[in-house]
């Protein structure tokens, strides 16, 4: 018999709902080491969730790394209230609209002006498979086909679409649909600062990996279209972090083999590693480096809706103008530039402007360091580690379910916090408050504990 709101919701949920990246199995397995619970959640508000009893969380993952600006924030919902008023949805295959041109040209002047054309999709792997075909597609216009395969490095992750895959080097998501997948070549090592041998900074690990991609490159180089990384931070990998200096290293390396640049800052971009784009941390004489080609998703809209972009370059942009349609780029998404997303994410951009919110987060960087500071002599972590609004360490244990004990016992904590594997990391919502950093401090603590025990 159901006896509370939550029961009912969960009930009806595992009948119906099929998760995503999710054994189905472990949520029934209720009193098991592999049980992961399932959280009815009923409404937001800032930075907490609460489930239908009552229950509050605090969302220390931003939900997936997309919240930027916390849950109902007002800003943001008065800017789609207002344009559901006005427009919902329209096509953008021969029709535009003003949210679609505004946000075009404000996250043009982000990169300079440097990446003017902006593209639109739905999700962070849709925007992969997009920038991998106007690669592709672009070689192949002016003349040189030969140019057609990928390159990536150790660790990487860009999606799960059957596209994004050829790009992605995480077992679990890849070994089952190998046969479907075109593979990309992979890049040893990875510039992973937690690679370093004795006595090597983050920086010349990031050195040491540049000149196994000069090697690849110059072997290779002829035949392949791009290369594509997660700035800074490689997510998947266990937020995997390493210099600046691999990112400037591989854009000479890639002009020297006319390769294209592919940064893929769905996860990194807007904010979340101290700068506006992760790439921008990477300069030539004071100057940022840019890519050819820039992945944007996840917090782009707040975490609200759906939307990614691709923005690229002129050069390429001007290798598709023609008057045979087979030379245009021809990909189309049905929701693509979606008013309301595009809205959600002008509303975004306001946030950052009217708040100073990159100044903002430099003071919440330090608090977040501090806050995971008493953990630095425990005798299981290793490689504390702090880029930005990310914050991570790892654990050396053999146990096998170690992240769902720990996600378990942070829930009981009032922290929504999801290791991935024996990383845990933090990448909370830019609004949390001195308060809930100590608070998300603490609940580690204490989950650590009793996981571990």
């Amino acid at each position: 018999m159901i006896t509370s709101a939550n029961q009912h919701w969960l009930a009806r949920s595992q009948a119906a709902v099929w998760h995503p990246c999710t054994q189905m199995q472990h949520h029934a397995q209720t009193g098991s080491p592999s049980h992961l619970p399932l959280v009815p959640i009923a409404r937001g508000s800032g930075a907490w969730l609460y489930d239908f009893d009552g229950k509050r969380y605090l969302d220390g993952i931003s939900s997936w790394w997309t919240n930027l600006f916390g849950h109902a924030n007002p800003r943001l919902n008065a800017a789609l209230r207002e344009q559901l008023d006005c427009l919902e949805h329209v096509m953008l295959a021969g029709f535009t609209h003003q949210p679609v041109v505004e946000l075009s040209e404000r996250l043009s002047a982000l990169t300079g002006g440097a990446l003017g054309h902006a593209f639109y999709a739905s999700d962070g792997a849709s925007a992969t498979e997009i920038a991998l075909k106007m690669s592709f597609h672009y070689w192949r216009n002016v003349g040189r086909p030969e140019k057609s395969g990928f390159l990536c490095l150790a660790g990487s992750y860009h999606g799960e679409t059957v596209g994004a895959l050829a790009v992605t080097d995480v077992a679990i998501f890849k070994d089952a649909y190998a046969p479907l997948v075109r593979a990309a070549a992979h890049v040893l090592p990875s510039p992973d600062f937690r690679l370093g041998e004795a006595g090597e900074s983050p920086a010349d690990v990031a050195r040491r990996a540049a000149a196994a991609l000069a090697a690849h490159l110059e072997a290779h180089g002829r035949n392949i279209a791009a290369l594509i990384v997660e700035p800074l931070v490689q997510g998947a990998a266990g937020m995997a972090m390493y210099d600046p200096e691999y990112l400037r290293l591989a854009r000479e390396l890639c002009d020297r083999h006319e390769v294209h640049l592919i940064c893929d800052e769905i996860a990194v971009g807007c904010g979340r590693t101290g700068t506006f784009f992760a790439h921008e941390q990477a300069t030539n004489d004071g100057t940022p480096i840019r890519p050819d080609l820039m992945c944007l998703s996840k917090g782009i809209s707040g975490g609200y809706l759906p939307l990614s972009i691709v923005l690229g370059s002129d050069t390429i942009y001007n290798a598709f103008l023609d008057d045979s349609v087979a030379r245009a780029f021809l990909h189309s998404h049905s929701y693509t530039g979606n008013p309301l997303a595009c809205r959600a994410a002008l509303a975004t951009l306001d946030i950052f402007e009217q708040d100073d919110v990159l100044l903002g987060n430099r003071d919440k960087s330090a608090r977040l360091g501090a806050a995971l500071a008493p953990l630095l002599d425990h005798p299981q972590v290793r490689h504390m580690r702090l880029r930005g609004m990310i914050a991570a360490f790892d654990v050396a244990t053999d146990d096998p379910h170690f992240s769902r004990r720990f996600y378990r016992a942070a829930l009981d904590r009032e922290a929504l916090i999801r290791p991935i594997g024996n990383t845990v990391y933090l990448m909370p919502p830019y609004i949390v408050s001195n308060e809930e950093i100590a608070l998300l401090g603490q609940a580690i603590a204490g989950a650590l504990g009793e996981a571990l025990a």
